[in-house]
C-alpha cells in the first residue's frame, strides 16, 4: 500500500508542477540579484540573502528562508489536505477500504507519501539553489552568521544537510495539521484552508505583545531557527526547542487523525 501511494504521488503532474513553482521563486530572486547586483542590506530581507552576491554557497540556505514563510507551507498543506479528503471527494475512499486494507495501514501509507513529498520538495529547492547560486555568484568558503571563521566544505555540507532536515521536520507539523483536518472533511480545499488558517493565526500571534506567553508554543515560532546552524559555535537552544515542539505537534495531531479516521463512518 505504501509503494502504491508513493508511486501515485510521484506520477502526479501536480507534484512536479508544485515543486517547480517552489524552485521558481528562489531562482527568480537569484537571477534578479545577479543582473542588478543589488542585494538587501545586512539585517533586512530573508536570512543570508544579503551575503549571497559574494558567495553562492549561501544560496541554498537563503532559498529555504525565501520559501519557508509561505510557499512551502502552502504546498505541503495542499498535498496533505488532499490525502484523505481527496479520496472522499472523488468517491474512492469507501472502495479503498472495502479492499483488504485496514484504515491504519491506509493512513500510514498516506502519511508516508506526504512525508516523501515534503522531503523531496525541500531537497530539490536546496539542491537547485546550490547549482544556481554557485553558477551565478561563484563559490567561496562558507562564512558563519556570527562573523567567525569560515566553515570547511565538510562542515558546510553537514550544516546545510541539518538545515534541510530541520525545515523538513517543521513542514511535517503543517502536514500533520492538514492530514488531521483531511480526516474530518470531504473537501481537500477545506482541509488545506484550515491548515493555512492555523499557520496564519500562529504568525499573527507571534507579532502581538499580548500573546507573548503563547509564543514558545506556537507552531511557527522556531521555523527560522535553522539559521543558528550557521553560527560558530552552533546555538542549539532554539533548534532543540523547535525540534521538540514539532515532534509534540506531529505526534499529537497524527494520533488524533488516527483516532478519528479509524472510528469515523465512511460514506464517500
Amino acid at each position: 500500500m505504501i509503494m502504491v501511494e508513493l508511486r501515485k504521488m510521484l506520477r502526479r503532474r501536480r507534484t512536479w508542477v508544485t515543486i517547480a513553482l517552489l524552485d521558481a521563486l528562489p531562482t527568480l530572486v537569484a537571477v534578479l540579484l545577479a543582473t542588478t547586483n543589488l542585494g538587501p542590506q545586512p539585517g533586512t530581507g530573508p536570512a543570508f540573502l544579503s551575503a549571497v552576491l559574494s558567495n553562492g554557497n549561501l544560496f541554498p540556505a537563503a532559498a529555504l528562508a525565501i520559501v519557508l514563510p509561505l510557499f512551502l507551507p502552502v504546498a505541503v498543506a495542499v498535498v496533505a489536505g488532499d490525502a484523505v479528503a481527496g479520496e472522499a471527494q472523488a468517491g474512492t475512499l469507501r472502495y479503498l477500504l472495502i479492499r483488504p486494507v485496514g484504515r491504519t495501514r491506509l493512513l500510514v501509507a498516506k502519511l508516508v507519501s506526504v512525508v516523501a513529498f515534503t522531503l523531496i520538495a525541500v531537497v530539490v529547492v536546496a539542491v537547485t539553489a546550490y547549482f544556481v547560486g554557485t553558477h551565478l555568484f561563484g563559490s567561496a568558503p562558507l562564512p558563519t552568521v556570527s562573523g567567525g571563521p569560515t566553515l570547511s566544505p565538510a562542515q558546510a555540507t553537514l550544516r546545510t544537510g541539518l538545515a534541510i532536515l530541520y525545515v523538513g521536520l517543521s513542514m511535517l507539523g503543517v502536514a500533520a495539521v492538514a492530514l488531521l483536518l483531511s480526516t474530518f472533511v470531504d473537501s481537500p480545499l477545506a482541509a488545506t484552508l484550515g491548515a493555512l488558517a492555523v499557520l496564519i493565526a500562529s504568525t499573527v500571534l507571534l507579532t502581538l505583545d499580548a500573546a507573548h506567553a503563547l509564543n514558545p508554543y506556537l507552531p511557527t515560532r522556531y521555523w527560522l531557527a535553522f539559521v543558528d546552524l550557521f553560527r560558530q559555535p552552533i546555538l542549539w537552544r532554539d533548534l532543540v526547542r523547535g525540534v521538540a515542539l514539532q515532534v509534540v505537534y506531529v505526534g499529537v495531531l497524527l494520533l488524533a487523525a488516527w483516532a478519528n479516521f479509524t472510528t469515523k463512518d465512511v460514506t464517500s
